[in-house]
């Protein structure tokens, strides 16, 4: 029996280490090559461990059995001819595409300080150069292959800051702008098949998320700290469901809560564990699907 994605070609965004990383293992793991982006090129670049070329070997390993493996290409997604030349390169290598996951985002330094947006420094607008502006810019380029093979899925991840202030003024308006962004580019793309769908995470046990419950956890609201946490890769298994989902059109458009999406395909996180859904203490998505909707107001 063949790997669920074998012969899939997918790219995962800001995959050196934490969400990014977990997807892009997960997705070579069943069978897909995986074009693995990042800034961090050696150990110590950054201050937490991880590099787009650590990332791809695991992404070899994982891919053994199934046929997947996993590429890395130094890109930072605030430059756009640098995401062009990838896309070429995808283009060039696979002549194909079949999944895109939005994850890259950058946090600013300050995001948990409790001060206000004025009292912040106008460089964290950076949030919305890689985070809002960087998925536009990636789904376009998706979106060219995708929309003439007839095929394909962009994931956005996102969170509850949509619907619960969570952090700063620019992370809440960046996040919602990633969901909206998805739903319409979901219309857009209707008619070539190819589906746009978020992801809402919960706590997710990211190296970032370990480092900042350790030094700064009392400056995380509760409804946060008191979620339970997912793996990195348990995002990465509905991901992959949804890749190899015959019928994922139906929710295109739509804002999911990951674990709720892993209760509907069966999936549990690495440990076998059920993610419960934070819908209660975070709030509710606010897009359902295109197809669930008269999205046009006819």
């Amino acid at each position: 029996m063949s790997a669920p994605l074998a012969g899939k070609v997918a790219l995962v965004t800001g995959a050196s280490r934490g969400i990014g990383k977990g997807i892009a293992l997960v997705l070579a793991e069943q069978g897909a090559c995986v074009y693995v982006t990042g800034r961090t090129v050696h150990e110590g670049d950054y201050y937490l461990p991880g590099t787009v070329g650590g990332t791809a070997a695991e992404c070899d390993e994982r891919g053994k059995e199934s046929g997947g493996k996993g590429i890395a290409v130094a890109c930072d997604h605030g430059d756009d001819d640098a995401v062009a030349r990838l896309f070429e390169q995808i283009e060039c290598e696979q002549g194909r595409l079949d999944i895109l996951v939005n994850n890259a985002f950058t946090l600013s330094d300050d995001l948990l300080e409790p001060k206000g947006f004025w009292e912040k420094p106008l460089s964290n607008l950076e949030m919305w150069d890689v985070g809002v502006k960087s998925n536009y810019v990636a789904a376009w380029h998706a979106a060219k292959i995708m929309a003439r093979q007839k095929s394909g899925l962009i994931v956005a991840i996102s969170g509850f800051a949509a619907v619960t202030y969570t952090y700063s003024v620019i992370f809440g308006t960046s996040k919602s702008a990633v969901d909206r962004m998805a739903r319409d580019m979901a219309i857009e793309l209707e008619p070539y098949d190819v589906a746009s769908v978020t992801l809402w995470q919960g706590l997710t046990m990211t190296e970032k998320a370990q480092d900042n419950l350790a030094r700064q956890g009392d400056k995380m609201t509760k409804s946060i700290t008191e979620m339970h946490a997912s793996s990195v890769e348990h995002p990465g298994r509905v991901i992959a469901a949804l890749a190899a989902d015959p019928q994922v059109m139906k929710r295109s458009g739509g804002e999911f809560v990951t674990a709720e999406l892993a209760q509907d395909y069966g999936i549990t996180d690495v440990d076998g564990s059920v993610i419960a859904s934070p819908r209660a203490s975070r709030g509710s998505p606010i897009w359902k699907p295109i197809s669930e909707v008269d999205y046009r107001g006819k």
